[in-house]
């Protein structure tokens, strides 16, 4: 990882973060560790912002959402990066190939949103990301 590099945060990572009961927690506290020790330029999306607060809400409970909002509300926490029409309509595209079994929407999205913003690091535990053609750090 290079000092200042982008990255983009899926959901996965976010809801990781935000749970310290998730299994997943310690290794994502990690990452996060290391993104905040090497100063990544961290960056996320509008859609993966809802479907975060969208699972922590109706999974969790509506304290740890408003929580969490605040945290990525916060200035210099990440980047929230718009998700335009064009990206929805290009998106369709990561649906054609068999080899993204199950992908979802917010996840096609992400890689668009990902390729305009020229990010070619994911911190997610997604596998999704590495077969689009990204770097995972998680």
């Amino acid at each position: 990882m290079r000092q200042g590099e982008a990255v983009f945060v899926d959901s996965e990572a976010w809801i990781a973060l935000a749970l310290s009961r998730d299994p997943l927690h310690a290794q994502a506290r990690g990452h996060w560790d290391v993104l905040q020790a090497v100063g990544a330029k961290l960056h996320t999306s509008v859609p993966v912002v809802i479907e975060t607060f969208t699972f922590l809400d109706r999974k969790v409970n509506r304290d740890v959402a408003l929580t969490w909002r605040e945290f990525i509300s916060k200035p210099g926490a990440a980047k929230i990066l718009p998700c335009e029409l064009r990206d929805l309509e290009q998106s369709w595209e990561y649906f054609r190939p068999t080899d993204l079994y199950k992908l979802s929407a917010v996840d096609a999205t992400s890689f668009v949103i990902m390729k305009r913003a020229r990010i070619r690091v994911a911190y997610t535990f997604d596998h999704h990301f590495a077969v689009a053609g990204f770097r995972m750090l998680a």
